[in-house]
C-alpha cells in the first residue's frame, strides 16, 4: 500500500507519521458510540464507566534482576494487569498469545463472576494446545468458569497478539506475554492507553478475529487507527494486513537525529537497511539484539556489526523480548511486532506508534539500562568480507 507523511505536531519539532492518504477524510468514530459490532455489550452509555481525571497513559518495564520472583508479586506488572481486572466493570477482551499466570485467571474468573465480560483470544499451539503441559491449566480454569477461550483455528502462522481492552475504555499492550517468563525473567514492556478511540481500533481488531478473520486477508482499516490525545498523535498497526514493517520504514527514513532499538527478533533486511542508511546520512543509529536469536543466519546482526553500527547483545539469560523503536528522542515504536516477515506478513500483531517526548524518555531510560547490561559482539565473530 503506498504512503505519504502526514506530520502530526506533538510538540515544537515536527515529527511525521506515515498514514495512508485515501480520498476519503479520516475520521474517527464518535467517543460516545457504542461500536455496532460489539454484540455482547447492551447499546447503552450509562453501562460504560467514564474514566476518571488521571494521566491517559502509563509505562511499565519488567525488571527481572530485581523482581524475579513471581511468589512475591508486589509492585509488579502482574499485580498492575490485576487491579486493572479488578476495576473492570463491563468488559475486558484480550487478545494474548499465551498464558500461565494463575493469580492472573483467578482475578477474570472473579471479574465474570460479577458479571463482566470476559473473553480470551490465544493461538493454537502455544496458547489452549500447550494447556495440558506442566505449570499450565490456566485456560482450562477460565473454561470452567464459564469464560470462552477461542484460537486461531489451526493456522500455521501465530495469533502473537498482546492487548487487552477494558470496558471500551482502556487498552494494554506492548510485548509483555502474561506468563511467569514474561513477566519475571525476560525485559519486556507494557503500554496502558485510556482512551475510548483507541480501545475502539483495538476492539474492531479483536472482533474480526473473534469470528475467525485472520492473517492478510483480513480488512484493513488504517486510514481511521488514529487519533491525538492530549496533542499526543497516535497511530496503531496491525499486522498482516497493515504493513506494519513498510509503515516502520518510512518512519526510519524520516529519522532525522536518533534512532535507538532493542528487539528479540530482528531478521527484516530492508528495515536493517534502512536504519543503515540514515546513519550514513548522520542519524545516530544504536540497538540491542537479544543473544540467542542474533547468532542465527538470519539475524540482521551480522547486517549492522559488517556496516560498523554501535551494536550489542543483550545481557539477559531468559531473553530480551522487547519489540521497540525510538526515534529522535519523541517517537516510540512498541507492541508485539518483531521485526521479521514472518510477523509482518503472517502473523496476527500489533504496533502503537506515538509522538510524545516524555513517554519517549522513560523509553530511552529502559534502553540505557539495557545497553549497559549488554555485551559488545565478540570481534571477529562474523566475516565481513
Amino acid at each position: 500500500m503506498p504512503v505519504t507523511q502526514i506530520p502530526f505536531y506533538a510538540s515544537e519539532t515536527p515529527a511525521p507519521f506515515i498514514i495512508p492518504v485515501t480520498d476519503t477524510p479520516i475520521i474517527l468514530p464518535p467517543v460516545t458510540d457504542t461500536p455496532a459490532f460489539v454484540e455482547s455489550i447492551p447499546e447503552t452509555e450509562t453501562l460504560i464507566p467514564s474514566i476518571p481525571d488521571v494521566k491517559w497513559w502509563d509505562v511499565y518495564f519488567t525488571d527481572p534482576v530485581t523482581m524475579n520472583n513471581p511468589d512475591t508479586a508486589a509492585g509488579s506488572i502482574e499485580e498492575k494487569l490485576i487491579g486493572f481486572i479488578n476495576a473492570a466493570t463491563v468488559s475486558i477482551h484480550i487478545a494474548s498469545f499465551e498464558f500461565n499466570l494463575t493469580p492472573v485467571a483467578n482475578a477474570l474468573i472473579e471479574a465474570k463472576n460479577r458479571g463482566v465480560d470476559v473473553k480470551w483470544l490465544t493461538d493454537d499451539e502455544n496458547g489452549l494446545q500447550y494447556d495440558n503441559q506442566p505449570g499450565r491449566g490456566q485456560f482450562a480454569l477460565l473454561q470452567g468458569a464459564g469464560i470462552e477461550v477461542r484460537d486461531d483455528a489451526g493456522r500455521s502462522s501465530l495469533m502473537h497478539d498482546k492487548f487487552w481492552i477494558f470496558d471500551q475504555q482502556i487498552v494494554w499492550t506492548g510485548s509483555t506475554n502474561i506468563t511467569v517468563n514474561g513477566i519475571f525473567k525476560q525485559n519486556n514492556n507494557v503500554l496502558v492507553v485510556r482512551s475510548p478511540d483507541i480501545a475502539y481500533i483495538f476492539e474492531r481488531e479483536f472482533q474480526e478475529m473473534w469470528n475467525g478473520q485472520f492473517g492478510p486477508r483480513a480488512p484493513s482499516a488504517i486510514q481511521n487507527q488514529w487519533a491525538i490525545l492530549d496533542g499526543t498523535p497516535m497511530q496503531v498497526l496491525f499486522s498482516a494486513e497493515d504493513h506494519a514493517i513498510s509503515n516502520l520504514i518510512a518512519l526510519v527514513n524520516d529519522a532525522k537525529v536518533n534512532i535507538r532499538f532493542l528487539s528479540f527478533s530482528f531478521t527484516d533486511h530492508p528495515l536493517a537497511q534502512a536504519m543503515i542508511d540514515r546513519s550514513a546520512a548522520g542519524v545516530d543509529v544504536k540497538g540491542v539484539f537479544e543473544t540467542f536469536g542474533s547468532n542465527s543466519l538470519r539475524s540482521e546482526l551480522k547486517t549492522f556489526w559488517c556496516a560498523r553500527l554501535p551494536v550489542r547483545q543483550d545481557g539477559n539469560s531468559s531473553f530480551l523480548h522487547d519489540k521497540i523503536m525510538i526515534i529522535d528522542n519523541s517517537i516510540v515504536v512498541t507492541g508485539s511486532l518483531n521485526y521479521s516477515s514472518n510477523a509482518d506478513d503472517s502473523n496476527e500483531e500489533n504496533v502503537v506508534i506515538l509522538d510524545n517526548a516524555e513517554i519517549a524518555g522513560l523509553y530511552l531510560q529502559e534502553f540505557e539500562k539495557l545497553w549497559n547490561q549488554a555485551h559488545d559482539v565478540q570481534a571477529g565473530i562474523f566475516d565481513c568480507s
